[in-house]
Parts: C-alpha cells; sequence; structure tokens
C-alpha cells in the first residue's frame, strides 16, 4: 500500500523580515491585518522604534556602532550595523526556504541594511524578494540618490526585486485621503504579494502550484511584478485578471515578462471558460514567448468572488520602464486588454526620449526620479 507524507511541516517556510522604520512599519500593517502562513522579523537601528513593532522577532542591528540610536538617515552606517549583527541575521533567517526584505529607500538603515540582509538571506539559499519603496519627490535629491543608490544594491542581492515609487500614491488617493491610509495602498503590494505566495503553496489546487513553480518564476530574475485582482460580477475573470496586471502603484507594466506564474481561485461555480478568460488577458499583456507556469484553486468559501494571482519576471533592462498612468486607465474603465498591443514598443523607447540631451551624463534612473510635468518643462528650456 502507498502512504504518502501529509505532514504540514512539509511546506516552505516564508520569512518577512522589515528593515528600518518603513520596513518596520509595513511589518506591522501585516501583522494587524491577520496574514498568515509566514514568520515575521523586525531589524532596526534604532531600539525605540523596535520597541513598537508587533513581530514574533525583534532584532537590534549594529547596537556597538549605533547604540541604539539609530542611523541618522546615513545608510554607510546602516550597512556597518547589519555587518556588525551578521551572525545574529543570519541565525534569524536560517531555515527560510524563502525570504521577503522589505524596506523604505533613502534613509540609513533600510537604505544600507537591506541589502546585507537580503545577500545574507540568499547565501543561506533561500529564494530572496526584495520590496522596497522609492521616496517622494519632495523628500529632496539627496534622499532619492540615497535610495537610487540602495536599490542598485538590492538588484545585485535579491532574486527578484519590485520598487513601489511613492510618489504614485499621490495619484491614487484624493487631497482628504489621511497618510496612514495612503501608506497602507503601499503595503498592499507586499501584503497581497505574500499572502499569495503562501496560499498557492499551502492551499492544494485543482492544478497545483508549488513552491518549486515559485522559485522557477522568481529565481535569479532581477525586477518583478507581483500583483492579486478580487473581482465579482458577470465579467470578474476578465476584470480580476486586469487588476492583477495593472496596479499603479507598481513601477512596471506586465508589458514584456518572459516569466509568469498565475493561480486563479474561484468558488465551485468558476468555469472552464472564465479561467481560459483570465489567462488569455495575461498571456497577451506579457512576452509572445512568456514561460507561463498556471494553478487554480476551488476554495468554496468564495461565492462570487474570482482572485487572481500574478507574478512576473524575466523583464529586459530596456523592457523596465514605468506603467503610464493612462495604462492603469485602460485597464480600469472596462476597455479589454486586447485593444492593448502585447508590444508596446513605445513605453520602452520613452525612458530614452525623454532624457534631456543637453546633459548626456545624467543616468535613466535618476530622470524616473523627476516627475513628468518638469522634465516636459526641462525639455521646452
Amino acid at each position: 500500500m502507498l502512504e504518502f507524507d501529509t505532514n504540514i511541516d512539509g511546506l516552505a517556510t516564508i520569512k518577512v523580515i522589515g528593515v528600518g522604520g518603513g520596513g518596520n512599519n509595513a511589518v506591522n500593517r501585516m501583522i494587524e491585518h491577520g496574514v498568515q502562513g509566514v514568520e515575521f522579523i523586525a531589524v532596526n537601528t534604532d531600539a525605540q522604534a523596535l520597541n513598537l513593532s508587533k513581530a514574533e522577532v525583534k532584532m537590534q542591528i549594529g547596537s556597538k556602532l549605533t547604540r541604539g540610536l539609530g542611523a541618522g538617515a546615513n545608510p554607510e552606517v546602516g550597512k556597518k550595523a547589519a555587518e556588525e549583527s551578521r551572525e545574529q541575521i543570519e541565525e534569524a533567517l536560517r531555515g527560510a526556504d524563502m525570504v521577503f526584505v522589505t524596506a523604505g529607500m533613502g534613509g540609513g538603515t533600510g537604505t544600507g541594511a537591506a541589502p546585507v540582509i537580503a545577500q545574507i538571506a540568499k547565501d543561506l539559499g533561500a529564494l530572496t524578494v526584495g520590496v522596497v519603496t522609492r521616496p517622494f519627490t519632495f523628500e529632496g535629491r539627496k534622499r532619492q540618490m540615497q535610495a537610487a543608490g540602495g536599490i542598485s544594491s538590492m538588484k545585485e542581492s535579491v532574486d527578484t526585486l519590485i520598487v513601489i515609487p511613492n510618489d504614485r500614491l499621490l495619484e491614487i488617493v484624493d487631497k482628504n485621503t489621511p497618510m496612514l491610509e495612503a501608506f497602507r495602498e503601499a503595503d498592499n503590494v507586499l501584503r497581497q504579494g505574500v499572502q499569495g505566495i503562501s496560499d498557492l503553496i499551502a492551499t492544494p489546487g485543482l492544478i497545483n502550484l508549488d513552491f518549486a513553480d515559485v522559485k522557477t518564476i522568481m529565481s535569479n530574475r532581477g525586477s518583478a511584478l507581483m500583483g492579486i485582482g478580487v473581482a465579482t460580477g458577470e465579467n470578474r475573470a476578465a476584470e480580476a485578471a486586469k487588476k492583477a496586471i495593472s496596479s499603479p502603484l507598481l513601477e512596471k507594466s506586465i508589458d514584456g515578462a518572459q516569466g509568469v506564474l498565475m493561480n486563479i481561485t474561484g468558488g465551485m461555480n468558476l468555469s472552464l471558460y472564465e479561467v481560459q478568460e483570465a489567462a488569455d488577458i495575461v498571456a497577451t499583456a506579457s512576452d509572445q514567448d512568456v514561460n507561463m507556469i498556471f494553478g487554480s484553486v476551488i476554495n468554496e468559501n468564495l461565492k462570487d468572488e474570482i482572485i487572481v494571482t500574478v507574478i512576473a519576471t524575466g523583464f529586459t533592462e530596456q523592457e523596465i520602464s514605468p506603467l503610464k498612468q493612462q495604462n492603469t486607465r485602460q485597464f480600469n474603465n472596462g476597455n479589454t486588454l486586447t485593444k492593448v498591443p502585447p508590444k508596446r514598443e513605445s513605453l520602452r523607447e520613452e525612458p530614452v526620449q525623454e532624457a534631456p540631451t543637453r546633459t548626456n551624463t545624467q543616468q535613466p534612473e535618476e530622470t524616473l526620479d523627476i516627475p513628468t510635468f518638469l522634465r516636459n518643462r526641462n525639455k521646452r528650456r
């Protein structure tokens, strides 16, 4: 007789580590939201801020260097603090199959320590995903430059990196939206991605996805898109798929993705046609030679809702471009995605066109940090 090991301990271990003030806040809000199936770790150089963390593991790094007083917005101090506490970090991350490192870029601890922590996780053999924010333009050029350096270091230290520009928050909220609610929107990108992957691994599906599939799509793949779409009603499958691939907060669109992991979860009434419709929308928006790994789960607790989870990777550097607001509107106004050509070459050419010709030394990353209306004004001069 065949015997199967159904021990729940066989599931992949996922750890989420928040670094610095921004990372600690993101972890707190995930815990408040009740995210299950993951372990939370909070890391900071500021002992006072760390005391406010709700994570089960709290780690003060660089205590000899900073004496618990923070990094003073100096990334070099954050980096040295992480290196000082390397053994402590290794111990906390050991045994993880997947590690999410989240931080706000531009300050001291997050910018300096997050790349070191990500590299430690990767060296331990964990699939390592970075989810970081780029500071608001109004925070000043120095903070923008520090953030650009931190993001560059993160790209070298993680398997995949997701960047959320805080300026995008101004596009999705009105002037009366409370600040806490606005930042919660940015945290939702991380929360939904972590919960989505945790559910994929833990929930057996009709068409099953496991951790090996997640690893295939996300190992050593550079920049990534991670999104979840939820919809109800007559066109629920199409709407959920569009929402999953068109988050206005992400720094890129799915255009040009060479690897896509997609899962569709629905109730007992989920139809084969709906599964095909959602999969077609995601495939059409990706690279024509996309490696698509697909799964489907029936959840009896879902009645009219469909949930589409998408992880997209494998973008070339030329294809990494900000998701324009007009594309977001196109997804959200009810038009079908088939009206958008699968290859949107103009999107990939825009960073080159927008770079001012009179300053050849300016880097593309710096150009992206300048709001569009300022770039246009510079061009007219």
